[in-house]
């Protein structure tokens, strides 16, 4: 789970610092830098596995290595810098040891330096070179600190406001566990004698194994392993489960081979979603005790009619089906599904299954959805998102959803706390450039601002725009009687749409 993000010169990320919430959902126009921050949160994910070149040629648009970096009219940035702290689970598997490993402790900042330096064997394409890479353990007490998520409590009594505190507390301490004051891995040295070390978990004594940076093609921490270096390795996984969703109706739409049930999870596109739920409803490892019922209930929300769910077993062809069973007992096949209720269901599986990635990235969640299920689809993606009213366990795991908008009726159905808004902000560089860079700005009076006395807050000005986005219809003059007319008239200008709508932001000013 990703607390804070800081990220510099990342594309027309700038300066940018973030904390998130179990729940985060990000608000902007178009080309402000919404899914730039989904490309860093997915390149970092690739460099806990790929190599630099391969994690580079996966981030979205980018044709070139250069085009990582910040460009202004004049300038391009010599360096991408990242540091995301991050609370890890307390035991994992290294899955290509088949070996167990536990974390020394949970809370954990990994910062990552990277430089484009030209290869004349490549042309222009360059390579990326790391000039540092750390891992450092984040105290309890510091992590105490700036982890709180709990909402404004002003409207609560003293022993609700108590209430709400202790169960944040308790959920602070399912998950804030361990401690270690040694780095786990660490830079040294300048130019062609710097050096970056991987230091034994058990504790700083011992000679660290240090590796020369300038000819890494990869991170230190995509090589840890669950022998040498434990703690090191469950980060490496946590950043390896990170998901950019993208599901597409096709793969959704998709039989499963027999051969893909015993380790299946649903796949960023969406594929695997029949072995996913064959899987779920054999191991019972969903928590209900009828998945399939559970998720028939939940698509009734979105579309009524829904009586069961369930999977079409072909023995002859060795293939999984989705199929729904509507109350009338008629069945229908994944095929014949809306796309809308595919992606419904599919976030109803990643609810279900414990295995799904502990970060969730989410493009518009509103695509598909008809206005008035808006809340269904939010509902769901906060109930994939771990509780901070309960403790961390197999009915609560650790789980985290980013998200972002442009629509309206999203940004006015999300929890004030979860809200981040979006904007593009003029800047100068050092060399007297100007520029546009992405900010993330939070409500006031939330958690993030009682964490930064003085931080600044989105302006009721911006939000409005959400609440209240449609403008007047235009004007113009009629040549024969010099009067003003309407072209047309929207469903918006209607005077009973107006009554309507003036009323709604009568009873948000009042609130």
């Amino acid at each position: 789970m990703i607390t804070r993000l800081q990220i510099d010169g990342f594309k027309n990320l700038v300066k940018t610092d973030i904390r998130f919430g179990p729940f985060t959902c990000i608000a902007g126009t178009n080309a402000v830098g919404k899914s730039n921050l989904f490309d860093a949160i997915r390149f970092l994910s690739d460099l806990s596995s790929k190599t630099l070149v391969d994690a580079a040629a996966t981030v979205r648009g980018n044709s070139k290595i250069r085009d990582l970096f910040h460009r202004t009219e004049n300038t391009l940035a010599d360096r991408i810098s990242f540091s995301v702290e991050m609370i890890i689970p307390k035991e994992g598997v290294d899955e290509e040891l088949g070996q167990a490993a536990e974390a020394t402790i949970t809370t954990v900042r990994y910062e990552l330096v990277l430089a484009y330096r030209k290869n004349y064997d490549l042309g222009t394409q360059g390579v990326l070179e790391i000039l540092r890479e750390e891992l450092a353990p984040i105290a309890q007490r510091e992590a105490h600190k700036n982890i709180s998520f709990y909402p404004d409590l002003s409207n609560l009594n003293q022993k609700e406001q108590n209430v709400v505190k202790k169960r944040e507390k308790v959920w602070k301490h399912s998950v804030i566990q361990g401690r270690r004051s040694a780095m786990f891995i660490s830079t040294e040295g300048e130019g062609e004698e710097r050096k970056i070390n991987f230091h034994q978990d058990g504790g700083s004594s011992g000679k660290p194994a240090g590796r020369k940076a300038s000819n890494l093609p990869r991170t230190i921490l995509s090589t840890a392993n669950a022998l040498e270096n434990p703690t090191a390795l469950i980060v490496k996984n946590e950043m390896q489960s990170w998901k950019m969703l993208q599901l597409e109706p096709n793969a959704l739409r998709s039989p499963d081979d027999f051969r893909a049930v015993n380790r299946a999870t649903l796949s960023t596109n969406g594929s695997h979603l029949p072995a996913t739920l064959y899987r779920l409803q054999n191991d019972n490892s969903s928590g209900y005790p009828d998945i399939r019922q559970h998720l028939a209930n939940r698509l009734f929300e979105l579309i009524g009619n829904v009586a069961y769910i369930d999977i079409d077993r072909d023995d002859k062809r060795e293939l999984l089906t989705l199929m729904l069973r509507t109350r009338d007992n008629t069945v229908l096949p994944a095929m014949a599904l809306s796309d809308g209720t595919l992606r419904f269901l599919g976030l109803s599986v990643l609810e279900a299954d414990a295995r799904s990635g502990s970060v969730i990235c989410l493009e518009e969640p509103e695509n598909g959805i008809h206005p008035e299920k808006i809340s269904s689809i939010l509902r769901i993606l906060q109930d994939i998102a771990t509780d901070v009213n309960y403790p961390v366990d197999e009915d609560n795991p650790l789980r985290q959803v980013i998200t972002n908008t442009h629509s309206p009726l999203v940004v006015q159905q999300v929890p004030e706390d979860s809200l981040l808004m979006a904007e593009l902000r003029e800047s100068v560089d050092n060399y007297g450039n100007f520029f546009k860079r992405a900010v993330y700005i939070p409500l006031d009076n939330t958690w993030r601002t009682r964490l930064e006395k003085g931080s600044e807050t989105t302006s009721l000005g911006h939000l409005l725009a959400y609440l209240n986005p449609t403008r007047k219809d235009e004007f113009e003059y009629d040549d024969e009687d010099n009067t003003t007319k309407k072209i047309k008239r929207r469903v918006m200008d209607r005077e009973d749409v107006q009554e309507i709508q003036h009323g709604q932001l009568s009873l948000f000013y009042e609130s």
